[in-house]
């Protein structure tokens, strides 16, 4: 008995190390975005003849990445709607009201990824769900660069993500417009995204102190 004891004492044991190595592997590891060395910007044609360009500062995030398999990461974030800027003020107030995000009504959008599988050469297409104006809608972004880890002047992990993609403004329910008389609208529909972000590794929590 005592070593049929002893048998599946080792046999939980190990089955136990297994799935703690295993989830390591399945989770990889958490990265935050840092905002102040990150950018969500965005353009969007003016008048059929050119292009007025914008950008987000409040913006924050985590990623999980498995470090040998991009194709496995995943990604949650969040932008505040208030900071968004277009260098114009007026401008910028406009794009606050009900006309287009209703800011005060939807101050946040969201992104969570679903899927990233391998796409053309080094690049990956990540898909998920954006939520804004109330409106979520599944989108794509082509994901063109994830770095490696390197040590910043802190000793603390960085790494970078880029990505870009395009979404149509009406089917988030933006659908302000203006028809000019020679035709066309003042506002396309279709907004191009970027993003260009920097990772912090996230410090890895404390173990709890055993009751």
């Amino acid at each position: 008995m005592k070593r049929d004891s002893a048998v599946i004492r080792i046999l939980v044991a190990s089955t136990f190390g297994a799935l703690a190595c295993f989830s390591a592997l399945a989770f990889g590891s958490e990265w935050k975005i840092d905002p102040a060395h990150s950018s969500v910007r965005f353009k969007v044609r003016h008048m059929m003849i050119s292009w007025v360009e914008g950008s987000f500062s409040d913006i924050s995030g985590t990623f999980n990445i498995l470090d040998k398999d991009v194709a496995g990461m995943k990604a949650e974030a969040t932008i505040g709607v208030n900071s968004v800027s277009t260098n114009q003020e007026k401008r910028d107030s406009h794009l606050k009201t009900p006309d287009f995000f209703d800011a005060a009504k939807f101050p946040t959008m969201t992104f969570k990824s679903t899927t990233v599988t391998k796409g053309d050469k080094d690049k990956y297409e990540m898909r998920g769900n954006l939520t804004m104006h109330g409106v979520t809608k599944p989108v794509t972004l082509i994901v063109d660069e994830v770095t490696a880890p390197i040590k910043d002047m802190s000793g603390g992990l960085k790494r970078g993500f880029s990505a870009s993609g395009k979404i149509n403004r009406d089917d988030f329910g933006l659908k302000w417009n203006h028809v000019l008389e020679t035709g066309g609208v003042a506002v396309g529909n279709e907004v191009f995204i970027t993003l260009n972000l920097e990772l912090g590794q996230a410090p890895k929590e404390a173990p709890k102190p055993k009751s």
